[in-house]
């Protein structure tokens, strides 16, 4: 198998693979039909944020022992289970947590392996190129997930997304024989956060982004795993949202994080957390007009979509050298507790006060996140000053 054909059967996995987290959107779609609340919702994905976040902390040892490319095949398989029984299910009980269990643990390792296996096969001048198609592949996968279910049904679209991640569970074992020879070190998988290093981190400069993209996946939860809600109220097609923000985080991904300057970084993240924040204040005072749901869609792809690598990247260059691993995972963790954990807030918001005060929320929240951007962009520019005068 060539490279170019290995990068491609690579690539479509990722992205069939992605639409399971897509799915995860129309959670509130799938309950209500069996007697759920949003609040169940939250519940279930709080669940899921716990598995996720014991393979990102655990997952080391075990890869350094077997390999990456087993578990990367696992892990389809068990998104595959985990759909199949959320679409199964008949009412709110053990299985919809067993399933949601099951979804932190497959997404998990995917989320963790999926880079680290690209990465074993890249040379260092391919993986610039080669990372941002993979962020690129997903990002279409998350997108198209709830459009599948949009268009089927939501416990259809469960069912043939389970069937795709067969696929690349298929896939990825075919792609085995090319990393035989190939040992995940500590450099690709660091396993020994402690509360010492996690110490360390947060009292290092790369507190700051670490907090905010915390912060930033709790928005992006807050606004897209309760979308078929909001649309549903305002008799809007949520598959509408979904679209047009996932072209538009592609297109900003792609196209314009190359044209915006790298000398403020921190200022341009808070120029993105404004537009973030109009995007959630725009779907907080529009009812049902269809161009200002695309508006608000392509406001919160630019915001959060052009951020959030910006964000990682700052986290890394952040880090103090001997403490690089350790940043990038506190960074993994405080992602994953946002976008998986925040959702048992919100769903129990939306259930007591409404979708109009989580957006309320959401909205705080990206203007707390930008205001930290925007300090840490006028420290920056004081201390340049200083130099430049002396």
């Amino acid at each position: 198998m060539t490279f170019t054909t290995y990068t491609r059967v690579f690539m479509a996995a990722c992205a069939m693979q992605s639409a399971t987290y897509g799915l995860t959107f129309l959670l509130p779609e799938l309950f209500a039909q069996i007697g759920g609340t949003t609040a169940d919702v939250g519940s279930v994905l709080s669940v899921t944020a716990l598995t996720t976040l014991a393979v990102v902390m655990f997952l080391g040892e075990a890869t350094k022992r077997i390999g990456v490319m087993a578990p990367l095949a696992a892990s389809g398989v068990i998104c595959a289970l985990s759909l199949i029984l959320f679409a199964r299910a008949a009412s709110i009980d053990a299985m919809v947590y067993f399933a949601g269990g099951l979804l932190g643990l497959g997404w998990g390792l995917f989320y963790v392996l999926g880079p680290i296996a690209l990465a074993q096969v890249l040379k260092p001048d391919q993986r610039v190129t080669q990372f941002t198609w993979l962020s690129t592949f997903v990002m279409a996968g998350i997108g198209v997930g709830p459009i599948i279910g949009y268009l089927v049904g939501a416990k259809l679209g469960f069912f043939l997304v389970s069937a795709a991640c067969l696929i690349c569970s298929a896939s990825f074992a075919a792609l085995t024989p090319h990393h035989r020879n190939l040992r995940v070190t500590r450099a690709d998988v660091e396993n020994d956060l402690s509360f010492r290093s996690a110490t360390q981190v947060m009292t290092s400069r790369a507190w700051r982004p670490i907090v905010m993209v915390g912060l930033g996946a709790s928005v992006f939860a807050a606004v897209l795993n309760f979308q078929t809600v909001y649309a549903d109220a305002n008799g809007l097609s949520y598959a509408v949202f979904f679209l047009v923000y996932t072209v538009t985080v592609i297109i900003g991904r792609l196209v314009m994080a190359r044209f915006i300057g790298t000398h403020a970084p921190y200022g341009v993240i808070s120029f993105l957390m404004a537009v973030m924040t109009a995007a959630v204040l725009v779907l907080l005072n529009q009812s049902s007009n269809m161009i200002v749901y695309i508006v608000a869609s392509t406001l919160f792809g630019i915001g959060y979509g052009v951020a959030y690598p910006i964000v990682k990247a700052m986290a890394a260059n952040d880090a103090r050298p001997e403490l690089t691993a350790a940043t990038l995972q506190m960074f993994g963790l405080s992602y994953f507790v946002g976008v998986f954990g925040f959702p048992f807030v919100a769903g129990v918001v939306i259930t007591t006060a409404g979708i109009p005060a989580l957006l309320i929320i959401a909205a705080l929240l990206s203007c707390v996140e930008g205001g930290l951007a925007y300090a840490r962009w006028r420290r920056d520019r004081t201390v340049v000053a200083m130099k430049s005068g002396d």
